[in-house]
């Protein structure tokens, strides 16, 4: 995957930690632990999404067409 160069301007404490990250041998160095801190939230962003999406599903018709679908094969399943 391509990388590119940015510049970022943060507070000085949050600076100090990652430091303190990167000494302590937790990061190579502070671009892979803001890398990393970045697609965590990222994620974190997208599964609140997906939560907020999946909350507005009728449970119940869900419930109904899954059992309608399983229904409808049962017959073409293999015996075990």
């Amino acid at each position: 995957m391509s990388t590119a160069k940015v510049a970022i301007t943060m507070e000085e404490n949050l600076l100090k930690q990652i430091d303190r990250l990167v000494s302590s041998r937790v990061y190579p160095n502070r671009s892979r632990a803001i890398q990393d801190a970045v697609a965590e939230k990222l994620q974190k962003m997208d599964r609140g999404r997906l939560v907020r999406e999946c909350a507005k599903l009728d449970r119940t018709f869900e419930q109904a067409m899954a059992e309608e679908g399983i229904g409808a094969e049962v017959g073409q399943w293999p015996e075990y």
